[in-house]
């Protein structure tokens, strides 16, 4: 709403919050680092008069400086205490209900980190911890310090990832898993067709997905999803969201929206029942593995 895919425009993301929140939709994410900082902004201004009903999320890690920078990764216990507190405060709310590691420092280990994000828990200011883009060994050797409630790592039709190795162990570990991406950016509703579709600010511009040779067979993928869609008269982003909802009961999904008409495009999606056939038909058509190019750029700092 903020940030990376192309103009913000603050009045409809508001509109879109208050419209999930009367669709019942009350798991909110954000970070320190959108915007960067607006949308923590923001998200505090659209539930300042409805903090009962909404679970909060936000992160830390991704350090930004005032004027977009990026600047590194930070878990440092210091580090983890002050950003605690720029988040609280950008917020304007007393506890923040999940706290997640954006991305893992490899320079602090991951005990130290979530020591200090444990304190934070014993004062009050977090009620649960969460981590993202970490990979298996990282979520055991955190989840031994302090519970781990929530690993948030991409998860769609076009990124499987998780599924050898991330979901068996957090399965086993009792860690719910929160799915970003899990319409692929939006390439899963079929409507880019090209990088032209996208504004210069959008960050997707440089995504390896999205680059000529990558995108076209990726098109092709998503026109296999298309097919499936259209006999049960949903949308190729519906049968998507649905698929990613049919994994599990402990796999919840967080599309991104700007807009209210498809905010209540996604929120349908928790309607569709998928047979067993349908989602053999699905995961025959996209397979694991079949989407072309990387996820980033620079992969260098997920699954660690």
């Amino acid at each position: 709403m903020s940030e990376f895919y192309g103009a913000a425009d603050e009045g409809e993301a508001i509109a879109t919050i208050h419209r999930a929140l009367e669709l019942g939709i009350t798991f909110l994410d954000t970070a320190d680092m959108y915007g960067p900082f607006a949308n923590e902004q923001l998200v505090g201004k659209a539930i300042a008069d409805h903090r009962n009903k909404v679970v909060l999320a936000t992160k830390f890690g991704i350090v930004r400086g005032e004027h977009g920078e990026f600047l590194g990764i930070n878990g440092s216990p210091e580090y983890v205490h002050s950003a605690c507190e720029a988040s609280l405060r950008r917020l304007g709310v007393e506890t923040i209900d999940l706290y997640y590691q954006h991305r893992v420092d490899l320079q602090t280990p991951i005990e130290e980190t979530v020591g200090a994000m444990a304190e934070l828990v014993q004062e009050g200011k977090v009620r649960f911890l969460g981590l993202s883009e970490a990979g298996a060994a990282t979520i055991r050797r955190a989840h031994a310090i302090h519970p781990i409630s929530a690993l948030q790592s991409e998860y769609s039709l076009w990124t499987r990832d998780p599924e050898p190795e991330i979901l068996p162990t957090v399965r086993e570990l009792g860690i719910g898993f929160v799915a970003y991406s899990p319409l692929g950016r939006g390439f899963l509703s079929g409507r880019i067709r090209s990088v032209d579709d996208l504004e210069e600010t959008d960050f997707r511009q440089r995504g390896p997905r999205f680059q000529e040779e990558n995108l076209r067979r990726n098109l092709a993928l998503v026109e296999e999803v298309e097919a499936l869609a259209a006999p049960k008269s949903v949308t190729a982003s519906q049968l998507a969201l649905a698929w990613v909802l049919a994994r599990g009961d402990d796999i919840v999904p967080i599309p991104g929206t700007k807009r209210r008409s498809y905010l209540e495009e996604n929120a349908a999606a928790a309607e569709i029942e998928l047979s067993a056939e349908e989602i053999d038909r699905l995961e025959q058509a996209f397979p694991a593995g079949a989407a072309a190019g990387d996820r980033y750029p620079d992969m260098s700092t997920v699954n660690r």
